[in-house]
């Protein structure tokens, strides 16, 4: 008896200790390598210009390979609002008086004259508005290359700060036509675009109830 006390008490605190960290959104590798080239170079045909090793005098350098490297400027803003109301009444009236026979009686049945009324009214308004703002810079990688040319990027930034480290996390498909000079393109021009900003400071960890706090709070009637 005393053991499983002892084993009930211990697994009560890892369960207090264990804090359900929520779920990373961007679930495709954060970085890939440059893939070694398999193809046999063809062979010199002796002529000054080689179709294999042809690169355009004024072409820039620009991230279109596996492993190549493009500098996101993350600047999102968003804001919403909402209005709601409704408003509803309800009146009513009733009257009742006792009949008079022959006119016997009208002495007491003009006493037993009786009315009511009633009236409700309801009204309720709410108002929910919310605003975003994230600005930052990031360099991803290329991961893999579609088949219409179109990239697609991820990669992650860790920053460590002194009570904790910060995690900024990138994940999307480029058109390389949207690419500027020195491989920088805005999130804005980014599709399916997903955006992390995650931290495991002393702050982000008390917004995180443990297990043990998430299953009482689904069993107290509060």
């Amino acid at each position: 008896m005393k053991n499983y006390f002892v084993m009930m008490v211990a697994a009560s605190a890892l369960l207090a200790g264990c804090a359900v960290m929520p779920e990373t959104i961007v679930q495709t590798p954060l970085t890939a390598r440059p893939q070694a080239s398999n193809t046999i170079a063809p062979p010199a045909n002796g002529a000054i210009f080689q179709n294999a090793a042809y690169r355009p005098m004024f072409e820039d350098r620009r991230a279109r390979l596996i492993g190549d490297t493009i500098t996101i400027i993350i600047n999102e803003k968003s804001s919403a609002g909402k209005l709601a109301g409704s408003s509803a009444s309800k009146t009513g009236s009733v009257a009742a008086s006792a009949p008079n026979i022959f006119g016997l009686f009208s002495s007491v049945t003009g006493r037993l004259n009786a009315s009511a009324s009633n009236a409700i009214k309801y009204e309720d308004k709410g108002a929910v508005t919310s605003s975003n703002n994230f600005i930052s810079t990031l360099t991803v990688t290329v991961i893999d290359v579609l088949s219409n040319g179109n990239l697609i990027v991820a990669g992650e930034k860790q920053v460590s700060l002194d009570k904790g480290s910060e995690f900024i996390r990138f994940s999307g498909v480029i058109d390389p036509s949207t690419v500027n000079s020195g491989n920088i393109v805005s999130s804005t021009q980014v599709a399916d675009a997903k955006i992390e900003y995650r931290t495991n400071s002393t702050v982000d960890g008390a917004e995180v109830a443990s297990m043990l706090a998430r299953f009482f709070l689904s069993v107290l009637p509060l």
